[in-house]
């Protein structure tokens, strides 16, 4: 068995645990970042990545600061907010409500991990691929891994960015409460015939959550949270094609399959504590939110950008009062971005209450009006 000691230690190779390792990469610490499989990005000229995010332009710049934005020609632009409630009511928004040219940039999984790891080769972080841990334990002095391989690692702190099943959550005993939704998202990419103006579309139909999101060209990622996945994964491509299409009103025309359907559960995730022992969490370790406002990926990214500008200049990166800091830094953004798209689900899901189908509705509209309101939405959607 050997040993290899470091400052910090990274369980968790995707878009937040490197984000947050290449932030590091030049403070001088001794870093590590695991992952467990090999990172693989195959041809990126070929094919469209099923997986998307709506990028923030504060976390689009974290990325470009750190040379690890994809290339322009993969990436959508949403200008505008185009929402409509189950019942007619309908609010829409854009960018330039705020004196922005984006509210949020369409970018692929697989070229923005590209773009970290092919940063993080030419780093001193040391990338551990194809690497297992076994078990965690710490004291007030440091952390220590125990590899599947029986190798053991030690560190001043070690940072849980392993996902919302985090292992690293589960080794140092902080609880999570977990509320299912008991829907999942269905995601798919399209061609569409006609053009989608960068606006991003959204459907509250009562009983799911569809959206359109548009990508570079003629391309829109759909997002359909339903209670019935399987109705959707089921379907040939073009029948697929055909029911999106139709289920938006065929706004965008009819509809050409690029990546087959895959669904995720949707949970809502609160550990009981983001930072224990010598531990910090980041990403969906430290929350998920619902997908309806797409900003799961954003608050990862600001733990890491928030974590790394705590973590650059300290002597014991592990040291607990420093860890409360980051805690108590990140806690009202995520609690508030958790309670609105819980509210949001609740209230666009209720059927129960009488007249609260034309409340919600009639709410979207009033707020449509309200211009220094929408003003707001959209100063919030691009991260300000």
């Amino acid at each position: 068995m050997t040993q290899q000691d470091f400052d910090i230690i990274i369980i968790g190779g995707g878009l937040v645990g490197a984000s947050l390792a290449l932030a590091l990469s030049d403070s001088g610490h001794r870093i590590a970042l695991m992952e467990g499989g090999e990172p693989a990005f195959g041809q990126l000229e070929e094919g469209w990545d099923a997986r998307i995010y709506a990028v923030s332009p504060r976390n689009r710049a974290f990325l470009q600061q750190m040379g690890a934005w994809p290339d322009e020609r993969r990436i959508g632009v949403i200008s505008a907010m185009d929402v409509a409630g189950d019942a007619g009511g309908r609010i829409r928004f854009a960018a330039s409500d705020a004196g922005a040219d984006a509210l949020a940039y369409i970018a692929e999984n697989r070229w923005m991990l590209a773009g970290l790891w092919a940063r993080l080769a030419d780093s001193p972080v040391r990338c551990l691929s194809g690497v297992r841990p076994d078990s965690l334990s710490s004291n007030a002095e440091q952390a220590r891994l125990v590899l599947a391989n029986g190798d053991a690692l030690t560190a001043k702190l070690v940072v849980g960015a392993d996902g919302a099943n985090s292992w690293a959550r589960r080794q140092a005993g902080v609880e999570a409460s977990v509320k299912t939704y008991d829907q999942s998202g269905v995601v798919a990419n399209f061609a569409c015939e006609l053009p989608h103006g960068g606006v991003a579309r959204q459907w509250f139909t009562g009983d799911s959550i569809l959206a359109w999101l548009p990508m570079a060209g003629n391309r829109v990622s759909m997002v359909w949270s339903t209670s019935d996945p399987d109705a959707l994964l089921a379907l040939s491509a073009d029948d697929l094609c055909l029911r999106v299409a139709a289920a938006g009103g065929h706004q965008l025309g009819g509809f050409e399959l690029l990546t087959p359907a895959a669904a995720f559960p949707l949970r809502l995730i609160q550990p009981e504590s983001v930072v224990s022992q010598r531990l910090a969490l980041v990403g969906d370790a430290a929350h998920t939110v619902h997908p309806l406002a797409g900003q799961g990926v954003n608050l990862g990214f600001q733990d890491a950008a928030t974590l790394a500008a705590l973590l650059r200049e300290a002597r014991d990166p592990g040291e607990w009062l420093r860890l409360r800091r980051y805690e108590r830094q990140r806690r009202e953004a995520v609690k508030t971005m958790q309670y609105t798209c819980d509210s949001l689900f609740r209230l666009f899901h209720e059927k129960n209450l009488p007249g609260i189908g034309w409340l919600r509705n009639a709410g979207l509209s009033l707020t449509d009006r309200l211009t220094p309101i929408k003003r707001q939405f959209a100063r919030h959607a691009i991260g300000f």
